[in-house]
C-alpha cells in the first residue's frame, strides 16, 4: 500500500478485515496524516517510510514477493512511473493505481501486464450529487441505471429484493441481500398498499413511523418515498461488521419483517426537468445584472423615456416613420449631420426648432447608452477568456453550490451539469487543476479568499437548492455547512466527512443533511480490483454499502462450470444478470439457475463487502487447488 491518506487507511481495513490479507505499508511520512492510525490497525504486517517511491523503497517492501501493489497518493505521473517500476522487479503482481484522468489510466493500463486504474473521485462523486439532489445514487451497467428504491417507490419490474426489515427507527436491524425464498413474501407487501399505509402479514395494517428524527439519518423524514437519503456509511458498527451482517439465530429483533429495499433499473439517468419558462426568466434577471445600482437604472429609464418623447416628436414632424427611426439610430450614434447656419438662413434646414431639439436629447442620451452597450460587451468577451471564470449572475436560481473544486468537487460539479442543474462552484486556490474543467462548460466560480460569508452571498446562496462541501478538510467543510444553513435556513447540506464520530454529531444537529465519506465510497472498488474483481460502482441502503461488480469467464478460470446457485450467497452474493460469449446483452434475472458458466460468459453481482470478499476468497482456493 502506498500511500497514507483516507484512502489508504480505509482500503487497508477493507483488506485485512475482509479479505484477511497482510498488508505492508509505504509512507512519505509516518507522523503524518493517516499514517499514526495506519500503524495502529491489527494486520498491518509493516509501516515503511520513504519519501519518494523509488527502486529502494520497492526493494524495502518487498514487491518482488508482492501479491499486489496499491498506489493511492500522489500525482497521476508519480503513479504511472511507480506502476511501470514496480512491473519491472515483479512482471506477475497486480496493480491498482489511483488516476485522475481516467483516459490516461485507461492507456496505461495497456501497457501493464496485470493492472487496473480507477478513480476515488469517480466512484464517490455520484453518491455526492445523488445526495444534493436528495435522490438515491445509481450505477451504470449495460445500459441501465441500477438503484436501490424503498417501499412504495418499489416497481413491479424491480431486479430483486435488496434488504428488509428496514426500520428507519432502528437502522441495524437491516438485513442485506435476504434468501430468495422469501422473496414473493416481500413482493406481497411492497404492493398491499391503503391509504393508511404498507399491510402487515394477516390483514393488519402498520402504524404511522414515529414523529422526531433519528440521530444518525436525521434527514430520512424530509425525504419524499421512495427518495430517502442513502446510507450514513460513517457509522462504526456498519464500518466493521456486526450490523453489516444479519444473524438469523438473533431472535430479539421484530416480529414482522418492516420495510424492504429493491433493486431497479431505469433506462437512462433522470434528469432535472427545468422549464423554458424558468430558464427564460434567469437569462432576463440575469440580463439585469448590469443595471442592479438604483441610481443607475434612474439615469437609465430617464434617458430612455427622453429618448421615445424626442422620437414622438420627430415622428409627429414628419410622418414617416422609417425615416424618424433611421435619423434616431443615427443620432444615438453621434452620427447625424446637424443643420449648418447657412443653411438655416437659406431656408434649406431639415426641420425646424422642435427637431433639432430632439435630436439633440437623442444624442445626449446615446452617450448615456454607449458605455453600459461597451460593458456588456467587454464582459460577454472577458468572461470567455482563458483562467478568467464566470461569475454567478443575478439570474442564478434553484442550483447546487460545490465548495471546493479538488478531484471530488469537479467530478460532482460536471455530473450535476449533465443532469441539466444549475450550478455554481467556489474555490480559494486560482491554480486549482478543477477551475479550468468547469470553466469549458461555463459553470460560474466564485474566487477569493475573503470571509466565508461574503463568497457564499456571491454564490447565491439565499436561491440554492443545496450545498455540497468536499474540500479535503472535515472542519472546513462542516464550516461551510454551518455557515450555509445560517444564510439559508431552508438549503440541504452535502459534507464530506471522514471521522465517524463528527458525522454522528453533525447527524444529530442538523436536518436536511447528508454526510459521505469517499474514501468509504471507494475503498471496496480499490480493494475488490487489487483481488482481480472489477466492482461497477457502489449504492448505498441507508448505513450500508451494496457493491455492482462484474466477472468475466476466462479461460482457466475457477468460474468454469459453476452456475447461480454455486454463486449465491444469502447475505452476501446475489446474481443479477448473466451475458453469454458472443453476446453483448445481458439477461436480467436469467430464470435458469442450473446453467453452468463457460468461457466468454460475464456475471453480474450485487454483494455487500464482506460478501464479495468472500466470494473472491472461494475462487482463490478453487483456482489454487486446481493448479
Amino acid at each position: 500500500m502506498c500511500g497514507g491518506n483516507a484512502l489508504a487507511h480505509r482500503l487497508v481495513l477493507e483488506l485485512v478485515e475482509h479479505y484477511e490479507v497482510p498488508v505492508v505499508v509505504l509512507v512519505a511520512d509516518r507522523t503524518r496524516d493517516h499514517a499514526p492510525q495506519i500503524e495502529q490497525l491489527p494486520g498491518v504486517s509493516a509501516v515503511v517510510e520513504y519519501a519518494t517511491i523509488t527502486d529502494e523503497a520497492l526493494r524495502a517492501v518487498s514487491i518482488g514477493t508482492a501479491r499486489g501493489l496499491a498506489l493511492v497518493e500522489g500525482s497521476d505521473q508519480d503513479n504511472i512511473h511507480a506502476a511501470l517500476s514496480a512491473q519491472g522487479h515483479n512482471p506477475d503482481i497486480r496493480i491498482v493505481f489511483r488516476m485522475f484522468n481516467q483516459r490516461l489510466g485507461d492507456h496505461i493500463e495497456r501497457l501493464l501486464k496485470n493492472g487496473a486504474a480507477l478513480s476515488g473521485s469517480a466512484t464517490a462523486a455520484p453518491a455526492f450529487a445523488a445526495a444534493a439532489l436528495g435522490r438515491p445514487n445509481s450505477v451504470e451497467v449495460g445500459g441501465r441505471f441500477l438503484h436501490v428504491a424503498f417501499d412504495d417507490a418499489i416497481t413491479p419490474d424491480r431486479i430483486c429484493v435488496v434488504a428488509d426489515h428496514v426500520d428507519r427507527q432502528d437502522l441495524s436491524r437491516i438485513r442485506l441481500l435476504p434468501e430468495q425464498q422469501e422473496f414473493a413474501e416481500f413482493v406481497k407487501l411492497a404492493r398491499e398498499f391503503g391509504d393508511d399505509g404498507p399491510v402487515r402479514p394477516g390483514g393488519v395494517r402498520r402504524p404511522p413511523e414515529r414523529s422526531g428524527t433519528i440521530p444518525e439519518q436525521a434527514d430520512a423524514p424530509q425525504d419524499p418515498p421512495g427518495r430517502h437519503d442513502p446510507a450514513n456509511e460513517h457509522d462504526p458498527a456498519a464500518e466493521h461488521g456486526p450490523a453489516n451482517e444479519y444473524d438469523p439465530a438473533d431472535e430479539s429483533g421484530p416480529a414482522d419483517p418492516g420495510g424492504i429495499a429493491a433493486l431497479q433499473a431505469l433506462p437512462m439517468e433522470p434528469r432535472e426537468p427545468i422549464s423554458w419558462a424558468r430558464r427564460l426568466r434567469w437569462r432576463l434577471l440575469d440580463t439585469m445584472r448590469f443595471f442592479t445600482s438604483a441610481r443607475m437604472r434612474l439615469v437609465l429609464l430617464t434617458a430612455l423615456a427622453a429618448v421615445l418623447m424626442a422620437f414622438g416628436v420627430l415622428w409627429y414632424l414628419n410622418r414617416d416613420f422609417g425615416w424618424t427611426v433611421y435619423i434616431s439610430l443615427l443620432d444615438l450614434a453621434g452620427a447625424a449631420q446637424p443643420d449648418q447656419l447657412a443653411d438655416i438662413a437659406n431656408g434649406t434646414g431639415t426641420g425646424g426648432i422642435w427637431q433639432r431639439v430632439a435630436q439633440v436629447v437623442i444624442t445626449v442620451c446615446g452617450i448615456t447608452f454607449a458605455p453600459v452597450a461597451t460593458a456588456i460587451a467587454v464582459e460577454v468577451l472577458g468572461s470567455g477568456r482563458r483562467g478568467q471564470p464566470r461569475n454567478p449572475g443575478a439570474g442564478t436560481r434553484d442550483h447546487v453550490i460545490v465548495v471546493g473544486l479538488g478531484n471530488v468537487g469537479t467530478r460532482v460539479a460536471v455530473q450535476l451539469h449533465q443532469l441539466g442543474v444549475p450550478v455554481v462552484c467556489m474555490e480559494r486556490d486560482p491554480q486549482a487543476r478543477g477551475i479550468g474543467a468547469v470553466r469549458a462548460l461555463g459553470i460560474p466560480v466564485v474566487m477569493g479568499d475573503g470571509p466565508l460569508e461574503q463568497q457564499l452571498r456571491r454564490a447565491r446562496l439565499r436561491y440554492s437548492r443545496a450545498l455540497v462541501a468536499v474540500s479535503g478538510d472535515d472542519a472546513t467543510n462542516v464550516e461551510a455547512a454551518l455557515e450555509a444553513r445560517h444564510g439559508n435556513p431552508d438549503v440541504r447540506v452535502v459534507v464530506r466527512l471522514f471521522d465517524d464520530d463528527f458525522a454522528r454529531h453533525f447527524y444529530a444537529t442538523l436536518d436536511n443533511a447528508a454526510s459521505r465519506s469517499v474514501s468509504y465510497l471507494a475503498a471496496p472498488a480499490f480493494a475488490a480490483a487489487l483481488m482481480g474483481r472489477e466492482v461497477r460502482g457502489t449504492l448505498s441502503v441507508f448505513r450500508h454499502v451494496l457493491l455492482i461488480a462484474e466477472l468475466t469467464v476466462e479461460d482457466g478460470s475457477p468460474l468454469i462450470d459453476l452456475n447461480r446457485h454455486d454463486l449465491e450467497d444469502p447475505g452476501g452474493v446475489r446474481v443479477i444478470a448473466v451475458g453469454f460469449a458472443r453476446s453483448p446483452r445481458l439477461d436480467w434475472n436469467f430464470p435458469d439457475r442450473t446453467r453452468r458458466l463457460a468461457p466468454g460468459d460475464r456475471i453480474v453481482v450485487a454483494a455487500t463487502r464482506s460478501g464479495l470478499a468472500r466470494l473472491n476468497t472461494t475462487l482463490v482456493e478453487e483456482e489454487t487447488a486446481d493448479s
